[in-house]
């Protein structure tokens, strides 16, 4: 899909993918393909995986191209920030800054399931 990847990683209930994002697809369609492939692979792994889904929503977030060490850092460390707080309280504190530094708006009710 010419989207290469630069930092892939994760945690317990989530994953996080840094990439360049080829200008011949889109923000959607990447994410559907790589949620499809991944549960056809995992599928492979064994039975205890054979009820294995991705939840419907995703976040997808641009990256200053001179913060991408900042967010490979980010990535390679997810251990540690969810030793100190869980993804949703993360992921709220991020929307929660943007929101009030940039009046980006959103609705939590769409967030969880």
């Amino acid at each position: 899909m010419e989207c290469n990847p630069i930092r892939i990683g994760g945690h317990n209930d989530h994953i996080h993918i840094c990439c360049l994002l080829s200008k011949k697809i889109t923000q959607m369609k990447l994410l559907e393909e790589i949620k499809k492939e991944s549960s056809k692979w995992i599928k492979t792994k064994g039975i205890q995986y054979s009820k294995f889904y991705w939840q419907d929503g995703y976040g997808i977030f641009s990256v200053n191209p001179f913060e991408i060490d900042k967010v490979v850092d980010y990535i390679d460390n997810q251990h540690k920030h969810h030793s100190r707080r869980t993804f949703k309280e993360e992921l709220l504190a991020f929307l929660k800054k943007y929101k009030k530094k940039y009046k980006i708006e959103y609705d939590e009710h769409y967030l969880w399931d």
